[in-house]
């Protein structure tokens, strides 16, 4: 049996807003931000582009960075996009493409 892969996440929206979040089905949930079908804060701010995402094979561990991640000031939130996506692209530009 493969390992299930989870993913902690960052969306974001014309004005900067951040949303973090978990899911173990990228594409789809990315999916669902750009749909608007993701309730809730992801529908309100219209949070369609994803901009940072790691993955570990670990349940725990992504429900544990996810927290941490939330807890952080958005500067570091910030910083940590910057790290490995200095000009905010959406990471997921390609994958809907018609």
């Amino acid at each position: 049996m493969p390992m299930r892969e989870y993913y902690v996440y960052i969306m974001t929206n014309r004005s900067g807003t951040l949303y973090v979040g978990i899911t173990n089905d990228i594409q789809k949930r990315v999916h669902q931000h750009k749909q608007g079908l993701a309730g809730g804060f992801s529908k309100r701010y219209r949070t369609t582009r994803l901009v940072y995402f790691e993955s570990t094979t670990d349940v725990n561990a992504a429900i544990a960075r996810e927290k941490q991640i939330k807890g952080w000031l958005r500067s570091k939130k910030v910083n940590l996009i910057e790290s490995s996506n200095p000009r905010w692209k959406d990471l997921s530009a390609e994958w809907f493409e018609d």
